[in-house]
């Protein structure tokens, strides 16, 4: 059992992430929020006070800090007895944090691959570039560390693995399709943090086709996909984090992303990008102050939390797969639809930042009980997908499975046990 949960960010993800624990607090305890601007992590504390997130009363306390100084972010792990730290800082923060995690021994959440901030599409697997780099210092610890659960990564991830062992006898393909149906009524913005986002798309896409990585063009290849709710829509294949460790480790010869965007986004992104505005680079400006354009992009855009009052419409996110089982061919869509304004009434947010902040709730959640609490680094589809699914079931992220018997709630406990008595009873006959 571990208890008291330390939040590092204040963005967003992290104001989800807040909530989230605080509607939880009875098994996480404390909650700490830490960020570079105080202000922000007070924020954040009125909201959850506001909205009455509480489950029962409990310690709210917000930090200051620097979290890629490790010797201070291990000093507010143990001056707050944290157990369980949620990183939802940028991706440049996770090797920091993850080092006073090993050296406290607070199990590590976080939502995305680490980012060097001068390089752009390393060399694949990504993961392998970094906190897979830790792995063995984690086990001697006896640190859980889990790896990129927001959503995608982390949900998508639990629904392959969930689709690999119980939907099918071999899985050819799974495509993870990312759709956004929402509008926020400006007339540019991105729905996380601007850096990152625009990083993801500004070099090298990645795809794993036929046990092997291609090397693709941003905007290359797109497909139109007719999504449950949100209906038909142009996706693009895109590179993301949870292709880099799926391909490790599903034995899967077909990993694709697929991303929704409008012909507005590729227009301004074309443009930012042909003017050299979306570089990481330092560039030097006339008055001989050197700067980085992509970070002057991310100040003049809205800042993405600042979207949620006027966000409208439904997300769905969901991994199509495509197999055989007892020899015939089966297609199985598992997915979740999150809407914009149901989210703000609850939590204050947009669909982008819970769909990401309540999965790694409640993968803290099942650490603190004991369930995922296994003492070494591990991807998502590396663990079991039941619980988590089932958890975030009651959580406000319900998960739906469409196959041949129809399109229902995914109840995974009944799913799994009902498939097992199928097989008993035909083994029988």
């Amino acid at each position: 059992m571990k208890r008291n949960v330390l939040i590092i960010g204040a963005g967003g993800v992290a104001h989800v992430v807040a909530h989230k624990c605080a509607q939880n607090n009875a098994l996480l305890g404390n909650i700490h929020i830490a960020s570079r601007t105080l202000a922000k992590c007070q924020t954040i504390i009125e909201s959850v006070r506001e909205k009455g997130s509480m489950q029962q009363p409990g310690q709210l306390q917000a930090h200051a800090l620097d979290a890629m100084d490790v010797e201070a972010t291990k000093f507010l792990i143990r001056a707050t007895r944290s157990q369980i730290v949620i990183n939802v800082g940028s991706p440049f923060l996770n090797m920091s944090v993850l080092a006073a995690c090993i050296d406290t021994g607070a199990a590590y959440l976080d939502t995305a691959i680490h980012e060097d901030p001068a390089k752009v599409c390393e060399t694949p697997p990504w993961y392998a570039n970094y906190e897979w780099k830790r792995r063995d210092a984690c086990k001697q610890a006896g640190v859980t560390a889990v790896l990129g659960v927001g959503f995608d990564p982390g949900v998508v991830n639990a629904y392959a693995r969930y689709a690999v062992d119980h939907c099918f006898d071999r899985v050819d393909s799974i495509d993870i399709i990312d759709i956004n149906a929402g509008s926020h009524g400006r007339y540019f913005a991105t729905n996380f943090d601007p850096e990152i986002n625009f990083r993801e798309f500004t070099s090298t896409v990645w795809s794993w086709e036929n046990n092997a990585w291609k090397a693709n063009a941003m905007f290359e290849h797109s497909k139109e996909w007719d999504m449950p709710v949100t209906g038909k829509a142009t996706a693009y294949l895109t590179g993301h984090d949870e292709l880099h460790s799926m391909s490790q480790n599903l034995g899967v010869p077909n990993i694709r992303f697929w991303m929704g965007f409008g012909e507005h986004y590729i227009n301004v992104f074309n443009v930012l990008k042909s003017l050299g505005l979306l570089s990481e680079k330092p560039v030097r400006t006339a008055r001989g102050q050197e700067i980085v354009p992509l970070e002057v992009v991310k100040a003049v855009l809205p800042d993405p939390a600042s979207l949620a009052p006027d966000y409208t419409g439904k997300t769905c996110i969901g991994d199509l797969v495509k197999g055989t089982r007892n020899g015939q061919a089966q297609e199985v869509l598992l997915y979740n639809v999150c809407d914009h304004e149901a989210c703000y009434r609850e939590v204050g947010s947009q669909a982008i930042s819970y769909t990401a902040g309540v999965p790694v709730v409640a993968a803290a959640m099942l650490i603190a009980d004991g369930t995922w609490d296994i003492g070494e680094m591990a991807n998502v589809e590396e663990l079991d997908p039941l619980p988590f699914i089932g958890l975030m079931n009651d959580m406000g992220l319900p998960t739906r499975i469409r196959d041949a018997e129809g399109d229902r709630l995914l109840d995974p406990e009944r799913e799994v046990g009902f498939g097992r008595e199928q097989r008993l009873l035909a083994n029988v006959g």
